[in-house]
């Protein structure tokens, strides 16, 4: 049969530039740095720098914001050479528009939020899909349907949409399989603590994504 492309897995929530290389190293193709005050997980622009420095070159960054001013995240884009922003809050389109060859807008609907949800967004450059919740922005480990996403993969063709919530290597394989998305987007079940992954549970979670896309996988 034809090979689909490689799901990629974006690592986010990292609070130290060591822990960071290390996930590059273990084969991370996207990293993420929360901008939200409220997260465990985040980072001040100075200490993103740092981060940044560590892994620059080597993977694309994704800044996560939620709900900040645009300008805010114009300012913190630059300073850390963002190379994708990521909007985790309710930010409409007119938020999304000045970013939107390197923005991931996400949808906390927990499945298939409709075409006239999506519609707004057709120029963003990616869509992430995230476990339902009504205060918590992300970060928060919950498992929810994956294959609800399936619906909205299949009537998007070409369009990159990134999996998200609750994903680690005991459910990876089985969400990837359903949903055959662009992307995985893994945080709180690849830690050992918030913002640091742990190395044997990313390698573990690398690996149920590889056997998900093997030829023999059912």
């Amino acid at each position: 049969g034809v090979r689909c492309p490689r799901v990629k897995i974006k690592v986010c929530g990292f609070l130290d530039p060591e822990n960071a290389a290390s996930a590059v190293d273990l084969g991370a193709d996207f990293l993420g740095l929360n901008f939200c005050a409220q997260s465990p997980r985040y980072v001040s622009p100075a200490r993103a720098c740092r981060i940044a420095d560590a892994v620059r070159g080597r993977v694309p960054l994704v800044g996560v914001f939620v709900n900040s001013p645009r300008q805010e995240v114009a300012a913190v884009a630059a300073r850390v050479g963002l190379d994708f922003v990521q909007f985790s809050g309710d930010e409409g389109p007119e938020d999304v528009a000045p970013f939107a060859g390197r923005a991931i807008k996400v949808f906390r609907s927990g499945g298939d939020p409709g075409p006239e949800a999506l519609a707004p967004y057709a120029a963003a450059w990616g869509l992430l899909f995230d476990a339902p919740h009504a205060t918590l922005y992300g970060g928060t480990g919950a498992a929810w349907s994956y294959a609800t996403v399936m619906r909205t993969v299949q009537r998007l063709p070409g369009r990159r949409v990134f999996l998200a919530g609750g994903l680690g290597p005991d459910n990876v394989r089985r969400a990837v399989a359903a949903v055959r998305p662009f992307a995985v987007d893994v945080c709180s079940r690849v830690e050992s603590a918030p913002g640091i992954k742990d190395p044997e549970l990313l390698r573990r979670l690398f690996e149920e994504v590889q056997h998900a896309q093997a030829p023999s996988a059912p």
